[in-house]
């Protein structure tokens, strides 16, 4: 179930005209979108489109240059952070520590003081994910794909209403991609907000709403089949779709 605040009056994320730069690069142009509450939202695009900055901008790790952020009805840093789980791209375990000694950390980290609580929420989500056999392993000896299912216990730990997952499928055997996304799935039915950034057509697939990321803008927006759709040809693949959008409706 989401907890700690959902905004339900509300979309659970509103961007307006965003901008970003790293210097003389802009790195983001005009980034609009608005997201409602239990929206599974996909954000696809190569690598280098901008998909990991605009997720760190909506996490409220880094500040636009310009446009309006809107994160469950917060400027992203005025917003408590047990509203909001965050999985990045790159794993941020403490290698030494135990999967359960990590789990409890960031528990605590997000505001969990109350311990009998935090042990009944850390052994919830470390079952979720098929880690709690192995709770007292150092994350160090766990394979890749584990130490995935680490990184995503931890964005779940406080049972936030908006999830922010970057590449969270990367480097992930076919059936573990699945469990993954059955999760996801579940989650968003119980009126969880997800933001997937990706640049596979299989968890393009699953999304409720896509947006094509290019060069710093969006070129394309909707449901799966409607970008199909927009190709022309009833028989479109989402990779079809996808290639149709970034060369500006070419074929």
């Amino acid at each position: 179930m989401p907890g700690n605040g959902t905004n339900s009056t509300g979309p659970a994320v509103k961007v307006e005209g965003l901008v970003f730069s790293y210097g003389s690069i802009k790195v983001l142009d005009e980034i609009s979108l608005e997201i409602p509450v239990g929206e599974v939202f996909g954000i696809l695009g190569a690598n280098g489109a901008g998909k990991t900055t605009l997720i760190r901008l909506l996490v409220g790790l880094m500040k636009p240059a310009s446009g309006g952020v809107q994160v469950l009805g917060e400027p992203p840093s005025s917003r408590r952070s047990d509203r909001v789980g965050y999985m990045p791209q790159l794993n941020a375990l403490y290698l030494e520590l135990s999967v359960l000694e990590n789990l409890s950390f960031f528990a605590r980290m997000y505001g969990m003081s109350d311990k009998a609580s935090r042990r009944e929420s850390v052994e919830s989500v470390l079952r979720l994910v098929g880690l709690w056999d192995r709770r007292d392993d150092p994350v160090l000896r766990l394979s890749g794909g584990m130490r995935q299912r680490v990184s995503l216990a931890i964005s779940l730990v406080h049972s936030p209403p908006l999830l922010l997952l970057d590449e969270p499928t990367v480097g992930l055997d076919p059936e573990l991609r699945a469990s993954f996304w059955d999760h996801f799935r579940d989650m968003a039915e119980a009126g969880t907000t997800l933001i997937i950034s990706s640049h596979t057509m299989d968890d393009a697939a699953h999304c409720d709403r896509l947006a094509f990321l290019r060069e710093g803008r969006f070129v394309g927006d909707g449901s799966p089949d409607e970008l199909r759709a927009a190709t022309g040809r009833d028989d479109a693949t989402l990779e079809e779709a996808f290639l149709h959008f970034v060369r500006g409706g070419q074929s």
